[in-house]
């Protein structure tokens, strides 16, 4: 089937329709738009809904809110992202790692998550206003394996409460693994068996359907396939209706054996703009200041893994299904959707992967199909609150567990070990540090990452050999925290020996030089002209050369090639 988004983005220019679709992509494959697609979009969204709304009333007991408030925030991205998203397959709405992080800053306190919302997508929409998505790529892949494993754990953990019925353990993780495991004798039965029912369930439908074979089959095995597949992407959404009506047909007979989700607020959201101050229980008037000082760290950390996360997603499936998709216009529809979902009681939503590969499998061919999931989530606020009062705590707790258990990648390790040891280092500083708090793992992750890329920096490698003169050659970029150690290696090897030794730099792998380096050269000239010796550079990048020229570096020598460097202090020996 042809897809409306192949082929890209249009590059924005100034002033014309061309720029006009790059801010509204819509633009671009709404004009084409067919009846195929239609059924395509809306058999998908209907899917996709059906995935989102158990999994948004999870994921708000994950932040800590009131059930209501996952679905508050799992609609509003349908309507944005039609407009302005690049990627067919990105479904947004809230998720395991943002619903923590939620959690982690605000503490389960609803005004402060949808002022949170609000502030995430300013601080992303100016992001992508002013094209710093490039930011992105200083958090390393170690950093976000680490946080999402040790979240994963975090998350499933400390679900494990509900699955069991316990009640008042401490939300810090290592007090939650103390008393949870000190308090499974008060486990109440009910919820117990329901929450291993489910679970055992969910985790039956998962490997029905990812051991489902597509070779060429009669057609009534093709047509059990597709109802095997049917059920098992449903799965979530059948667990939880059939224990409501469990826990239902219970508590019609009066036996209270589960902890159920109680009254919620039935209804749509009203559309009002998102609080700038809060009150406290005894009555004290928090400001917005005090508010924005105590989220910390998590108002820059929040935003920037929303983004990673949603544009990782988005990139991973455009490579998967063969489009492009424009990073900066991803980061405008995620800050865009939060700044709007936050007049609508939202918190901060990004991509869902496991949503998004619902979206792609079941054969999405635009954005479109997110209306439908946003239209399935309004009409659940609408009309089926009341009977989400007897959804038991241990059925969500349930799907949440199954949701994050894939995030956990043991392997990767291995993987590391093998392939780039010191990549471990940033890993577990971001694993353990995670367990205690969050951000700061993230924060503490990035810090290791950027130490070891500024060590590398400042110790480039360089292979030293002897041609009857000293070569070095520099493995890397020769920047500015480099020049000193280049000068060691220089002093050491070539003029602190006796007698002094002249020296070929060779220079090919160096595309950037700056002033530092510069004046690092001007002194290292000196000394050789000093000692009697030479210092000539070679294979110069044109750029490079350029610089080095217009240094006016007194004593400066280069050739083009090996072979003339050595040649040129082959007769400047001979002039001795």
């Amino acid at each position: 089937m042809d897809q409306p988004l192949l082929g890209g983005v249009p590059a924005r220019g100034c002033c014309s329709c061309w720029t006009l679709k790059g801010w509204l992509p819509i633009l671009s494959w709404l004009p084409r738009y067919k009846l195929k697609w239609l059924q395509m979009d809306v058999l998908a969204g209907l899917t996709v809904g059906l995935t989102t709304v158990p999994q948004a009333l999870a994921y708000a007991e994950v932040a800590g809110l009131p059930v209501q408030y996952g679905l508050y925030s799992a609609f509003m991205g349908g309507f944005i992202y039609t407009l302005l998203g690049t990627s067919k397959d990105v479904t947004l709405g809230p998720t395991a790692i943002m619903s923590l992080l939620c959690f982690s800053v605000v503490g389960g306190e609803p005004r402060r998550a949808v002022l949170l919302s609000l502030l995430c997508g300013l601080i992303q929409a100016v992001m992508a206003l002013l094209r710093l998505g490039f930011l992105l790529d200083f958090i390393s892949f170690p950093v976000i394996k680490g946080f999402t494993c040790a979240a994963a754990i975090t998350i499933g953990f400390g679900q494990v409460k509900n699955l069991l019925g316990l009640q008042d353990i401490p939300h810090e993780f290592f007090l939650q693994v103390y008393y949870t495991f000190h308090r499974i004798p008060e486990a109440r039965i009910g919820d117990a068996v329901l929450g291993l029912l489910c679970l055992f369930l969910l985790i039956m439908l998962m490997f029905m359907k990812s051991s489902l074979s597509s070779d060429d089959a009669p057609t009534y095995s093709r047509l059990a396939r597709k109802l095997v597949w049917t059920v098992a992407t449903m799965r979530n959404a059948l667990v939880v209706v059939a224990a409501s009506c469990v826990a239902l047909s219970w508590e019609a007979y009066g036996h209270h054996v589960f902890s159920i989700t109680g009254k919620t607020s039935q209804g749509l959201p009203p559309f009002r703009p998102p609080p700038t101050s809060d009150t406290t229980a005894n009555g004290t008037i928090v400001t917005f200041g005090e508010i924005v000082e105590g989220f910390g760290g998590g108002l820059a950390v929040i935003p920037f893994m929303g983004l990673l996360e949603s544009i990782a997603i988005a990139k991973a499936f455009a490579s998967q299904n063969n489009y492009r998709i424009d990073a900066n216009q991803e980061l405008l529809a995620i800050g865009v959707t939060n700044i709007m979902g936050s007049f609508v009681s939202a918190y901060p939503v990004t991509g869902s992967f496991g949503r998004t590969a619902v979206n792609s499998q079941t054969g999405v061919c635009t954005p479109a199909g997110a209306i439908v999931t946003s239209v399935i989530v309004l009409l659940s606020l609408a009309f089926l609150m009341p009977a989400f009062y007897y959804i038991p705590k241990a059925s969500l707790a349930a799907v949440i567990i199954c949701a994050v258990a894939p995030m956990v990648d043991y392997r990767v390790v291995a993987k590391m070990w093998r392939i780039h040891k010191p990549d471990l280092l940033p890993f577990f500083v971001t694993f353990l540090m995670s367990f205690w708090q969050v951000q700061y793992g993230i924060i503490g992750g990035v810090a290791v990452s950027g130490a070891l890329l500024m060590y590398n920096m400042a110790r480039p490698h360089m292979t030293v050999s002897d041609q009857g003169v000293l070569l070095i050659e520099l493995g890397s970029g020769l920047s500015f925290p480099a020049s000193e150690y280049l000068s060691r290696i220089v002093h050491t090897q070539a003029l602190q020996v006796s007698p002094p030794r002249s020296v070929i730099l060779d220079c090919h792998h160096v595309s950037v030089i700056d002033y530092t380096v510069i004046s690092e050269l001007r002194d290292l000239l000196k000394q050789f002209q000093l000692q009697d010796v030479h210092l000539v550079f070679s294979r110069l990048q044109a750029p490079v050369l350029e610089i080095l020229l217009a240094a006016d570096l007194q004593g400066f020598r280069y050739a083009g090639s090996m072979e003339a460097a050595l040649e040129m202090e082959s007769r400047n020996f001979l002039d001795k």
